[in-house]
């Protein structure tokens, strides 16, 4: 009896070993795809032929460097264009950092927005909402608050738009951990697990069907077209949401060859494994099918679960390594060539930690339906926030 559920537990960590190679070698071939589509794609557009851009960042608090990120957008090479920054409280921290800005780029439009309403669940898209209406002009960009950015960066991410069948852009990212395990461990995982997942999305699927919270440019006309802000103002994932129905209305989403960068908070293990179970029961929600499959791409896992219970045995051994081997393939090919991560390879060391804990948040995030976001508790729902009292 024993032998016969190890033997059944031989050939599932197979299996999942196999599956998990296949993957990685999609993500190969994915990242080479990109890579070649970067060297062959459109140069950079002359400032003349692209239109004004409103430029949306709503904010709430301090983020770790972050007014050198809003110094990187005072700083583009494009014709014309406006910051608008909004804050739920005329009080928040971040709004001191804005004025500093408005005095060191007096010749740059730069527009505070207080937001006092509470439109929706999410915070985020109810100052969204009410930020929109300052804004002067047809096409938008939306970003975080803690993203930041080359001179070229508007030329690059606009240019796309020029084709009136792309209704979207978005952009890959790389995180600059702080110095804590948590951080760099949320670093890592972006470049090695979360942007590959991306890069297959996008050409096992064709094209993105999302979009990335690091950059969403898109029109105005069309964010008119699915409802506005107002129609994902109870969302998690808002970024997707908002890719999602641009999709539907029969336009594109373009993922940009330019790669911005986010400067992570400091997270202490603890403040790690939350954010990873909000991002992952939101990721769940959105795209369930693929989220639970998600168990076929555990590499680690099957190489170690096949070494235990087959007790060692040379096929075992060959398994675990074929499929590290190719774990870190992944890691370096994206990391480093796709995303021009500096830090992939003086944390390579942690990946193995990493990938142990992203099955514990993956099993973990079944286990419920609530989260927290900026100290606030929620329950998901449909990808639905529904506020939870104190």
């Amino acid at each position: 009896m024993i032998h016969n559920i190890l033997t059944i537990f031989e050939v599932f960590a197979a299996l999942g070993c196999v599956s998990s190679g296949s993957y990685y070698l999609i993500c190969l071939w994915s990242a080479a795809a990109f890579m070649r589509q970067q060297q062959a794609g459109e140069g950079v557009s002359p400032i003349e032929s692209l239109p004004p851009i409103s430029i949306l960042k709503p904010l709430k608090g301090v983020d770790r460097e972050m007014y050198e990120s809003f110094r990187s957008h005072c700083l583009q090479d494009y014709a014309e264009y406006e910051i608008i920054f909004g804050v739920s409280d005329a009080a928040d921290p971040a709004v001191d950092l804005v004025k500093q800005l408005q005095r060191e780029f007096p010749d740059r439009t730069i527009r505070l927005v207080v937001c006092p309403e509470k439109l929706g669940a999410n915070v985020k898209v109810s100052n969204l909402v009410q930020m929109l209406a300052a804004a002067r002009y047809g096409h938008l960009l939306v970003n975080d608050s803690d993203i930041r950015v080359e001179p070229d960066y508007l030329r690059r991410v606009m240019a796309p738009l020029n084709n009136e069948r792309v209704g979207m852009v978005t952009s890959p990212y790389r995180g600059v951990a702080a110095r804590t395990l948590g951080s760099r461990l949320e670093s890592l995982g972006i470049s090695t697990d979360f942007i590959p997942g991306v890069l297959v999305a996008r050409q096992l699927e064709g094209a993105l069907h999302f979009g990335l919270g690091s950059t969403l440019a898109f029109r105005r006309a069309d964010l008119a077209r699915v409802g506005g802000f107002e129609s994902i103002v109870d969302f998690l994932a808002d970024d997707y949401e908002l890719g999602r129905r641009i999709t539907d209305l029969g336009l594109q989403v373009r993922l940009s060859k330019f790669v911005v960068e986010t400067h992570l908070p400091a997270y202490d293990l603890h403040g790690f494994l939350v954010h990873q179970l909000r991002w992952a029961r939101g990721v769940r929600d959105a795209r369930a099918g693929g989220y639970v499959g998600l168990a076929s791409t555990f590499g680690l896992l099957w190489g170690l679960l096949a070494v235990a219970v087959s007790q060692a045995a040379p096929w075992s051994w060959a398994a675990l390594g074929i499929t590290a081997l190719l774990r870190v393939a992944v890691a370096l090919a994206v990391g480093i060539r796709v995303l021009q991560d500096r830090e992939v390879v003086r944390n390579l060391w942690l990946l193995p930690l990493r990938d142990l804990i992203a099955v514990g948040v993956w099993i973990a995030s079944f286990l419920g339906h609530s989260l927290t976001w900026r100290g606030d508790r929620f329950r998901l729902k449909d990808g639905r926030l529904i506020r939870l009292e104190h």
